[in-house]
């Protein structure tokens, strides 16, 4: 009996083992969940956020897509192993970066390329100025009104796309030389196909615009608008991609925030590459109007039907498919608002010949230092949070002046940097003018200030729009890096022009009405 009793205590006892072994990973869970009961009670957000921040666990990812012989350079998608905390960790580098920088590295950054970029308006203005007063432009008025429009493409695709690769880079996305590769491809397929749309909408808006008041439809003038603005739109967007891929590429090497640089450079080039290329087309279309009447047509057909072909492209890609088909809205709202500013400026350049020469100054100066701020708070906001959701903190995305302005955020902080530019940023452009004795308007004091005060109230305008407009774009799930910055850029262009023009005539009111006001 008592041999028997053992053997079974020492069955029991192994039965007693097995059991403890098998429930030890049970306990271990037992344990973790008791430790999670400990935790205070939190709110979904932050809980997101934890989840986010947890131990990785490695495991193969397959990105979505199609998987097509040949098409390597424009699909990525293998399986690769990723482990979990990818996306943290380099959610957590960019916070990190982003809350590092004092106002003055912010100012440092953002000073060098706002003058480079300044002087480009500068020479945009010069050259406004000179080709105002060739026959093509006396001719062809509605030039004067596709010039905001075409002169906005920086705003509606260049700066987009700036914005957006700089996004990619501050996230590490652009980190592998293939994953570079087909960014790189998808969006200059992409910003080639909307620039076509956009240059012939922009030229269809002037005719339109300019046949109302006339009360008549020159065809050889339509034709000479819409080969031009083509031309001018596709030729000029495939220059500033390939320079703002590269300006992005670069500052990710040289550890400079490419939401800093990228923009102001892409804004400090587009003005003067899109006008110069406008102005010489357009001229060239001129004299051929009369003997080569052919020319214009097959321009126009040959871009039409290159169409298929950008969107082909730009839809076999994973980084560009979604923009194509949303992106279109906001480039097109945008065309839209610049034309009503070029229709401004196409009024007051017949009395006023001087606000030919700041035009471009104003408006790109709103414009560039705008997308800066615009760029930053998208980058913060998918750095921080899912799209849809606003970090924590934000609980009234329309804030007043004073919270927008004059807090310790870092996006009040930003905002109060970028204002101090505004003055002494005009003052050097505006002098610059003055010493190449371009335009027609003397420097006096009084002009100065009137200026300097249409100018400043511009740009507090769009600091204070461009914190509304991101964060309502964020909640209703829209990627502002897609959408924001045309709206902002085509804004600053019809604030500013209208701004002007009120400077102007308030000038002429008060008696300072010399040759250099108007003729």
């Amino acid at each position: 009996m008592g041999k028997k009793r053992s053997k079974k205590g020492n069955s029991q006892e192994k039965t007693t083992l097995v059991e403890a072994s098998e429930t030890l990973p049970k306990s271990k869970g037992v344990r973790k969940r008791s430790k999670k009961k400990m935790t205070p009670q939190l709110s979904d957000e932050d809980q997101l956020e934890l989840i986010e921040f947890e131990i990785p666990t490695k495991k193969k990812v397959k990105k979505k897509g199609r998987i097509e012989e040949g098409d390597g350079l424009f699909e990525e998608q293998v399986e690769e192993e990723h482990s979990e905390d990818d996306t943290a960790l380099i959610r957590k580098r960019a916070t990190t970066s982003e809350t590092k920088e004092t106002s003055l590295s912010v100012l440092i950054q953002v000073m060098i390329p706002f003058l480079v970029a300044g002087l480009g308006m500068v020479g945009a203005g010069l050259v406004l100025d000179i080709v105002q007063h060739w026959k093509v432009f006396e001719t062809v008025t509605e030039l004067f009104i596709m010039v905001p429009a075409l002169l906005g493409l920086k705003g509606n695709l260049e700066m987009t796309l700036a914005s957006r690769l700089s996004t990619h880079a501050n996230l590490g996305h652009m980190d592998k030389k293939k994953d570079c590769l087909s960014m790189i491809v998808g969006n200059l397929a992409l910003i080639q196909c909307q620039a076509i749309v956009v240059g012939f909408l922009a030229s269809v808006a002037a005719m339109v615009m300019g046949w109302i008041p006339d009360g008549k439809f020159d065809f050889l003038h339509s034709l000479l608008l819409c080969a031009s603005a083509l031309v001018t739109a596709s030729f000029a967007s495939f220059i500033l991609g390939l320079i703002m891929v590269g300006v992005i590429i670069m500052s990710r090497k040289c550890n400079v925030n490419p939401d800093n640089v990228a923009t102001p450079i892409a804004a400090s080039l587009g003005d003067l590459t899109t006008l110069g290329l406008l102005s010489w087309i357009a001229s060239l279309l001129f004299l051929a109007k009369g003997t080569n009447t052919w020319l214009a047509p097959i321009i126009i057909v040959g871009y039409m039907t290159s169409i298929p072909l950008w969107i082909w492209l730009a839809s076999r890609n994973a980084h560009t498919k979604d923009v194509l088909y949303t992106g279109w809205t906001p480039v097109i709202s945008a065309m839209v608002i610049s034309s009503l500013g070029g229709v401004i400026l196409d009024f007051t350049v017949a009395t006023y010949k001087g606000i030919a020469v700041y035009q471009p100054v104003i408006n790109g100066v709103g414009g560039n230092l705008v997308a800066v701020q615009a760029s930053r708070i998208s980058t913060s906001l998918h750095a921080v949070s899912s799209l849809g959701k606003l970090p924590r903190g934000i609980k009234n995305i329309c804030l007043n002046p004073f919270s927008a302005f004059c807090t310790n955020d870092v996006h009040s902080r930003t905002a109060r940097v970028l204002l101090l530019l505004v003055i002494p940023g005009h003052l050097v452009f505006v002098y610059a003018i003055s010493y190449l004795k371009a335009g027609h308007t003397s420097l006096t004091m009084v002009f100065v200030i009137i200026y300097l005060l249409a100018a400043f109230l511009q740009v507090l305008i769009l600091l204070y729009v461009v914190h509304i407009m991101i964060h309502s774009m964020w909640k209703q799930k829209v990627d502002p890096d897609n959408s924001a910055i045309p709206y902002l850029t085509a804004l600053g262009d019809l604030i500013g022009t209208g701004l002007l023009a009120v400077a102007f005539h308030i000038l002429y009111l008060i008696g300072d009405r010399d040759a250099d006001l108007g003729d």
